[in-house]
């Protein structure tokens, strides 16, 4: 049951933020985390973290915003979560991109993209790569 919760929360945490709505979308996305702590399921650790970093860049706490998207690319790393390290990978380049570090914004997204070899219709590798083609 606690493991459909955080999920239930993170897709809630995306939605909001995708509506505007950051506040809401933060405390969602950290009472997933909280969640996920009394628990020690860990499943969504990385997007909850990515949702938190969308909302705080939303919230124009950019400096925390980045530091939740890197402790969600560190968190997919260690799990080996490729396609959660996508995700965070592709939220912390636009974030970069925005702030004019485009190159490093296309370094870090760039080898990441480049390990998948399928699956390109779907949403998060489309997202990447048109995030690369602006970052060029």
């Amino acid at each position: 049951m606690t493991r459909v919760r955080s999920y239930g929360l993170a897709e809630l945490a995306e939605a909001l933020s995708r509506q505007g709505g950051h506040g809401a979308a933060l405390a969602a996305a950290r009472e997933g985390l909280h969640t996920q702590e009394e628990t020690g399921h860990c499943q969504w650790h990385a997007e909850l973290h990515r949702l938190e970093g969308i909302a705080l860049v939303g919230l124009n706490r950019l400096e925390e915003g980045q530091s939740a998207l890197e402790e969600a690319l560190r968190i997919a790393r260690r799990q080996q979560a490729k396609a959660y390290e996508l995700r965070a990978a592709t939220s912390l380049a636009r974030l970069w991109g925005e702030q004019g570090r485009r190159a490093e914004a296309r370094d870090l997204l760039a080898p990441v993209f480049g390990w998948f070899s399928e699956g390109f219709d779907t949403a998060d590798l489309k997202a990447a790569a048109a995030l690369l083609s602006e970052l060029r």
